[in-house]
């Protein structure tokens, strides 16, 4: 437990920090476009929406899928790198936990600056805490076993799809939970939303876990792996996309437009992930690792600083984009700032959105870089949950 100054961190795979950066940047469009945006309607309506709009939606469905799958490939390395298992298995539970809370408390916050926490929403952090929870148990498996576990779930996953939270009645939450996306009144004027049902989740973490070996192996090997994964899992997708039987519950339509046709092959269900939402976010997300392995200059350095302390960008950029939005809001004289119940007068169009989008992951460039800087020279016990 105690502070050193001595024993830096052991190297990092500088791959996974790229990706992960640039996932991390990404996933701030969507939130910018949520508090920014003067759209009333689903981006992803293809009734209503146009093809900037739907894309800058739609791009940001590759962040939560990529970032889950690198944190199992994380878990790997970490015990590769000495870690044994019931350290890990103590770290993975607790910090699990830790996520949990600060999802509940802490995001939730951000998200809606509402001391009286009158809505509460379980989105990717909350995920990704029972996902390390469940894979506390599965390290004690070989790393193998635990892919082949994590690949049933995801493959086997929208067999459930079937099954309604309204048929358990009084207990619709445990399966809201588990598979099925919903909201609840626990209070009066006091709901829950579960945005993000764990058991997918867990399968891409525990994918990912397994995937981690391929980083023990010599770089052209692993190269050609990557590479075999990755298009495997677009075939795949696009294989059982065009059957339209099975993987998601959102079945592509031949549209007016051929463009149109094309966004709704590939509108896959988020919430929970389906099959396929993850073959068509994870193969090109392994195609980027192989890409990013091979090449090291200014551009991925920049995304390398973000994806080094993920946690740490994550948590303030939340702040940021509200904060931002509420001031704007107050010099425009209108009551903007407010995800759930906006001004009509509020919002701008995509020039401006991405504009802020910009101005947010560029003002965390220097904090994270401080923070990462941090993070190399210490060892501090409480570093690990930041």
């Amino acid at each position: 437990m105690q502070s050193t100054l001595t024993a830096p961190s052991p190297k990092r795979i500088a791959s996974i920090d790229v990706l992960r950066g640039l996932v991390m940047i990404i996933m701030a469009l969507d939130h910018t476009r949520d508090f920014f945006t003067n759209v009333t309607y689903d981006p992803l309506d293809l009734t209503q929406t146009s093809l900037p709009l739907f894309l800058t939606r739609w791009v940001t469905h590759y962040c939560a899928p990529i970032f889950v799958f690198l944190a199992g490939c994380s878990v790997f390395l970490s015990i590769r790198k000495g870690k044994n298992r019931n350290e890990a298995a103590r770290f993975l539970l607790t910090r699990g936990l830790w996520l949990i809370f600060v999802e509940l408390v802490i995001i939730n916050f951000a998200f809606s600056f509402d001391i009286g926490y009158h809505f509460l929403g379980a989105q990717v952090i909350w995920a990704i805490g029972w996902s390390m929870i469940f894979l506390a148990a599965l390290i004690y498996i070989k790393p193998l076993y635990a892919g082949i576990i994590g690949l049933a779930i995801i493959f086997s996953h929208n067999l459930l799809d079937g099954i309604k939270a309204e048929s358990f009645g009084s207990a619709k939450l445990l399966w809201m939970f588990l598979h099925e996306q919903g909201f609840i009144f626990y209070a009066k004027d006091r709901g829950l939303g579960i945005l993000y049902p764990i058991i997918p989740w867990i399968g891409v973490m525990a994918a990912g876990y397994a995937f981690g070996w391929f980083f023990t192996i010599e770089q052209e090997r692993r190269s050609r792996y990557f590479l075999r994964i990755g298009w495997a899992c677009i075939a795949l997708f696009v294989i059982v996309r065009y059957g339209n039987v099975y993987g998601d519950l959102r079945k592509w339509q031949p549209q007016s437009v051929w463009w149109k046709t094309v966004l709704s092959f590939v509108n896959c269900q988020k919430y929970p992930p389906s099959l396929l939402y993850l073959l068509m976010t994870i193969g090109p997300g392994i195609l980027l690792l192989n890409l990013f392995e091979k090449y090291s200059n200014q551009i991925t350095r920049f995304f390398s600083v973000y994806g080094s302390v993920p946690f740490f960008y994550y948590v303030l950029h939340f702040f940021i984009i509200h904060l931002a939005a509420v001031i704007v809001a107050n010099i425009m004289g209108v009551r903007g700032g407010n995800l759930f119940n906006p001004d009509p007068a509020w919002g701008f169009g995509l020039p401006i959105v991405y504009m802020v989008w910009v101005m947010v992951f560029a003002s965390l460039y220097y904090p994270c870089k401080w923070f990462m800087g941090i993070k190399k020279r210490r060892s501090d016990w409480w570093l690990s949950y930041l």
